[in-house]
């Protein structure tokens, strides 16, 4: 009975990912909104008296993180996407929590628009990466996802370093 079980559930999962032409794309679209969660949950978790903290000398701050992460956002989906890409942000790291955070949660708006429109046919495309390298479309995509966990884990970082808890360590 527990094999029959399985085999079925295997079966509807296989259905359903074969009902989908853009898996890649289609996953990269469940991750933004839980990396998105945390990415500004985090911001909000950090005081605005603690934008300027860096760990050491060498590292940015929290604030310049918040900027890096929404140019991160912008410069890769404008690679991924036909979308026309926002405009280059003005704002510095010392500016008001109140304007980074309008402005990391524009990225991501860019982002789930850039998302919703692209496919995995486009994914072998080749577009201009780093130094002008041409890369594979993908690059890109991968990109992002992987920035959006390096960018969790280092706002982390930066709120222990603070005594607070990051999002997704809270109950």
């Amino acid at each position: 009975m527990k094999k029959l079980a399985c085999v079925a559930l295997l079966l509807t999962v296989h259905a359903v990912f074969a009902q989908t032409k853009s898996p890649v794309t289609t996953v990269a679209r469940e991750i933004l909104p839980r990396q998105q969660k945390n990415l500004i949950a985090a911001v909000d978790e950090m005081p605005a008296s603690k934008f300027g903290f860096k760990p050491t000398e060498g590292q940015i701050t929290f604030g310049h993180l918040v900027l890096h992460i929404t140019d991160s956002n912008n410069h890769l989906c404008f690679l991924l996407g036909d979308v026309p890409a926002p405009k280059p942000t003005t704002l510095k790291e010392t500016d008001a929590k109140e304007k980074l955070q309008a402005e990391l949660q524009a990225s991501f708006d860019y982002c789930s628009k850039v998302l919703e429109k692209l496919d995995d046919s486009k994914l072998g495309d080749t577009i201009e990466g780093h130094a002008g390298m041409p890369v594979p479309r993908a690059w890109a995509l991968i990109a992002l996802t992987n920035d959006w966990a390096d960018h969790y884990g280092a706002a982390s970082m930066y709120l222990r370093l603070n005594g607070l808890v990051p999002p997704t360590a809270k109950k």
